[in-house]
């Protein structure tokens, strides 16, 4: 290893969201789940056996055990086994096929892949890189016949290409890149929307389908909103601030109720490098934020992620991207109104009144949960009145309050301290540095906020909060000890009146996550989840038509778990509540991305992200894993094919609904 060679960090923006840049000393989420349920009892809701087994006697839990039997839980597939292995499994009575891998055509004229000959041209015409959100937009209100849509999140090199790893003392350590190295990656970034079409019960890509499209890091866009313009997003190349080109890090995203495609950009930080002038006016807001951190090399050749060469670029990244898709050569519009931050998914839905409401988390230790509550109302009889709809609205984070209760506070300029003596000479200020706004706003610090879902059936909204290592001891004490919350857990918010608009809400926790069989881990599934059904690290979720709920994970494995990542289907009402079964797992390394029911209930799709990415933990393995000597070859299993991440279609043998 020489000085000009980095040592590769595995998955190195998914797992390595920033190191927590929360100055604040606002309440952490610990410290308010400890503070209510030292009030509300020890004993009410769903608590793990092991947790409660020195305080509750052996004929209470029977007899606990015995009622929960009688009630029926909405899931009755046979469940998975837990494990490890190269390969992905599903229910039994269910077949999952590979629909899109890295590399598939989109198009008539897209080249046959060729993982040893790959160029920006290629890849530009190719399924893109680690699919993350999946979601699905009907034709003719079909559910087999529709536009799939799949945000790429990131880049992993040593999977990706031959010829630049090296093995030293049992670390990776990756050449440094060249410029078309780094211009197939800005090609793999993205999204991807393609037809898609059920024939005789198997899904099928449709490659002449008009409205194919690939949107990369290279993709004109536009700034709109309240900071479009602004002298802090001018860059360059753009003296008007109006312009930008790409969008990276695209995790979990949305479909809107007048059916354009959202994604959001996550972990923007990794992106950039350079250093900032000693004096620039930008250094706090990008500290904030973790940037510019270096983890790629695109600064080396393209100036604009270089802070030092172009120290505005960094401010027209981190916003919520709509496309729309039924105009394949139109502009997508990085939508402001929603504030900047590691946007973390934005699932909507239609309020009381007809605002349309969406849900935000902000995925890194220590930051917050936000929802944005449009000002004009959703008209389902006129699609186009709907198609600037986010331009207007107001932007909320949430205080979680001790007693249960949880408030929105508006993030707008002039209430409270969002003011000119606080350095927000605007509403565009606020919302460039919206995480600073919460700070000043006293929002409530939380576990890593990834997907957040609305429930239309039962009127409840599920946040996952995968974890947090860095809680300190001391924010936490006797009845909650959850300090370095290796695990998550879920929150469940009900809103007032059953408004989803509403600024107020009370709160419950779901679940705390981890292995209950570990009373130390605190874990609180119900009695009924099974050695195979509990999970860790809660990351993607989704509600189906009949307002069930399915959880994704991202950080199961060998060493923390001793088990891979997968989807499990999660019980919430009823006295089957916090009872959680396996219905998915994926391969060595992977991350189970997704997931998305379809609106007939009879296709499930999931995204199964960065596949052997890890090994050294695993028995079956025992070293390193790159492009050359792969954990696993899945899903080609060929040795001419690297590992290549794709979305999987689960459907019933025989057709019918997922999960019964």
């Amino acid at each position: 290893m020489n000085d000009q060679t980095p040592v590769f960090r595995t998955s190195q923006l998914e797992e390595n969201d920033g190191p927590g840049h929360n100055p604040t000393d606002n309440p952490t989420m610990g410290e308010l789940i400890a503070a209510r349920f030292s009030r509300r009892g020890f004993l009410k809701g769903s608590l793990a056996v092991s947790a409660i087994a020195a305080t509750v006697s052996p004929m209470a839990l029977m007899l606990a055990d015995d009622a929960r039997a009688e009630t029926k839980s909405a899931f009755s597939f046979e469940e998975v086994e837990a494990g490890i292995d190269e390969k992905h499994h599903v229910a039994a009575g269910y077949d999952a096929d590979v629909l899109l891998r890295w590399g598939d055509g989109i198009f008539v004229d897209s080249p046959e892949f060729d993982p040893r000959n790959q160029t920006p041209e290629s890849q530009a015409k190719q399924f893109g890189y680690n699919n993350d959100y999946v979601g699905y937009i009907p034709i003719d209100g079909s559910s087999e016949h529709g536009l799939l849509v799949v945000n790429h999140e990131y880049t992993n090199e040593h999977l990706m290409f031959p010829g630049i790893v090296k093995v030293a003392e049992g670390k990776i350590e990756v050449a440094p890149a060249d410029k078309k190295r780094v211009d197939i990656e800005m090609a793999a970034h993205g999204g991807t929307i393609v037809e898609i079409k059920k024939t005789d019960g198997k899904w099928q890509v449709v490659k002449d389908g008009k409205l194919n499209r690939r949107i990369t890091a290279n993709t004109e866009m536009q700034l709109s909103g309240p900071v479009a313009g602004h002298d802090r997003v001018k860059t360059n190349a753009d003296s008007s601030g109006r312009k930008v080109f790409g969008t990276i890090n695209n995790c979990a995203g949305g479909v809107t109720p007048w059916g354009t495609y959202v994604m959001a950009e996550e972990n923007i930080h990794g992106y950039f490098t350079g250093e900032l002038a000693a004096d620039s006016k930008e250094a706090a807001n990008y500290k904030r934020l973790g940037l510019p951190e270096g983890s790629y090399e695109w600064g080396k050749f393209h100036d604009r992620f270089d802070v030092s060469k172009d120290p505005n670029e960094a401010n027209r990244f981190g916003w919520i991207v709509e496309v729309d898709v039924n105009d394949p050569v139109s502009v997508p519009k990085k939508r402001t109104s929603m504030g900047r931050f590691k946007h973390e998914g934005a699932e909507s839905i239609v309020s009381k009144d007809g605002r349309v409401v969406f849900y935000l988390g902000d995925d890194e230790r220590f930051d917050y949960v936000y929802k944005f509550v449009t000002t004009g109302k959703f008209n389902p009889d006129d699609r186009a009145a709907n198609l600037d709809l986010l331009d207007e609205g107001t932007l909320y984070v949430a205080k979680f309050e001790a007693d249960g209760t949880v408030n929105w506070l508006p993030i707008v300029h002039g209430t409270g301290p969002l003011t000119a003596e606080n350095g927000f000479a605007s509403q565009a200020d606020v919302l460039i540095e919206t995480r600073r706004a919460g700070d000043l706003l006293g929002a409530t610090k939380m576990d890593r906020p990834e997907d957040i879902q609305p429930n239309g059936v039962n009127g409840k909204v599920y946040v996952m909060l995968t974890n947090n290592t860095k809680r300190k001891d001391d924010q936490i004490d006797a009845v909650n000890p959850r300090a370095k919350n290796a695990f998550g857990h879920i929150v469940e918010i009900a809103e007032a009146d059953g408004d989803f608009a509403a600024t107020k809400g009370k709160w419950e926790i779901l679940l705390k996550c981890g292995d209950p069989s570990i009373a130390d881990v605190g874990a609180s599934f119900s009695t009924e989840t099974t050695k195979n059904g509990w999970f860790g690290m809660p990351d993607n979720c989704s509600v189906d038509a009949d307002g069930r709920l399915w959880v994704s994970t991202d950080g199961n494995s060998p060493k923390d778990t001793g088990r891979t990542d997968g989807l499990w289907a999660v019980d919430t009402e009823g006295a089957a509540r916090a009872t959680s079964k396996l219905f998915f797992r994926v391969p060595i390394g992977a991350e189970m991305c997704g997931p998305l029911m379809l609106p007939d209930m009879a296709t499930m799709m999931v995204a199964v992200q960065h596949p052997a990415d890890g090994g050294e933990d695993w028995e079956g393995f025992g070293r390193p894993s790159y492009y050359e000597d792969l954990s696993t070859r899945w899903p080609d299993f060929k040795d001419d094919m690297p590992v290549r991440p794709s979305v999987v279609a689960i459907t019933k043998k025989g057709g019918g609904k997922i999960g019964v």
